[in-house]
């Protein structure tokens, strides 16, 4: 088996009296996506703050891909080729499209001006490459439907250089068309080599796109499979089972 490119062993993170990760494994494979599922207050996304450097852990070890780290900044997990989209996105809504992409990044000529047309025509390439589709790229982000909003969050990603790339909730908010769009989005970017670590409460989009599943229940990693020795129905049984199994002490 080809070795792990994101490795979490142990991972502890308590909020005073809560403890959401109360020794947390995880492990993500190079060109695959690996969904991280689990009920509402089980860990998930506080195992990816931590992957991202959002927050820090109060235990444990962070392998990325040779390296080891006891915790990680936002900077250094960026280093490590490390992306994010978080489920609010993030996105300048009075900027364009390009103006997303290249926020903090901006091209200049002649040392003190934008180079608007330059970084237009980058971002056209971009979302060319990516298959997506946004009739008005000048038009402000606010204006855009929640699809090119995320697709252009996920572009703005892909533009950052990273080859680990992990997305909380990204299609929580959006109909079915634009859904399968993202859902294919992601699939170009595992035919490119990224991995992608997915956070998501749909089981049957999960099922569709995951190559491996990892579920989290009251801060531990309590099962990881390949999804084709699953099903969504298998799966749902075993959250729900866990769930029903907590004590008032765990649900607190």
């Amino acid at each position: 088996m080809t070795a792990p490119i994101v490795e979490m062993k142990q991972v502890k993170k308590r909020f005073g009296y809560i403890e959401a990760l109360r020794g947390a494994d995880f492990t993500a494979y190079p060109g695959e996506v690996t969904a991280i599922v689990g009920d509402n207050g089980s860990g998930k996304s506080t195992l990816i703050k931590i992957l991202s450097g959002g927050l820090k852990p109060d235990g444990g070890e962070i392998r990325i891909k040779d390296k080891a780290f006891s915790s990680l900044t936002v900077r250094q997990a960026m280093e490590q080729g490390i992306t994010t989209v978080y489920q609010d996105l993030a996105l300048d809504n009075c900027k364009d499209c390009a103006g997303n992409i290249f926020l903090g990044r901006e091209i200049m000529k002649h040392r003190f001006f934008l180079d608007h047309k330059l970084m237009r025509q980058k971002t056209r390439e971009l979302l060319n490459r990516l298959q997506i589709f946004i009739p008005d790229i000048t038009q402000p982000v606010e204006k855009m439907s929640g699809g090119q909003r995320q697709a252009l969050s996920i572009a703005r990603a892909v533009y950052a250089g990273g080859d680990i790339m992990i997305f909380d909730e990204p299609t929580s908010a959006m109909g079915l068309k634009e859904t399968s769009r993202i859902m294919r989005l992601f699939l170009e970017l595992k035919k490119e080599g990224k991995t992608i670590i997915l956070i998501s409460h749909n089981l049957f989009q999960v099922f569709d796109i995951a190559d491996r599943i990892s579920v989290i229940h009251n801060g531990l990693l309590v099962d990881s499979f390949l999804t084709k020795d699953s099903s969504p129905q298998k799966l749902h049984e075993m959250i729900v089972e866990k769930e029903e199994g907590m004590t008032d002490e765990e649900m607190v």
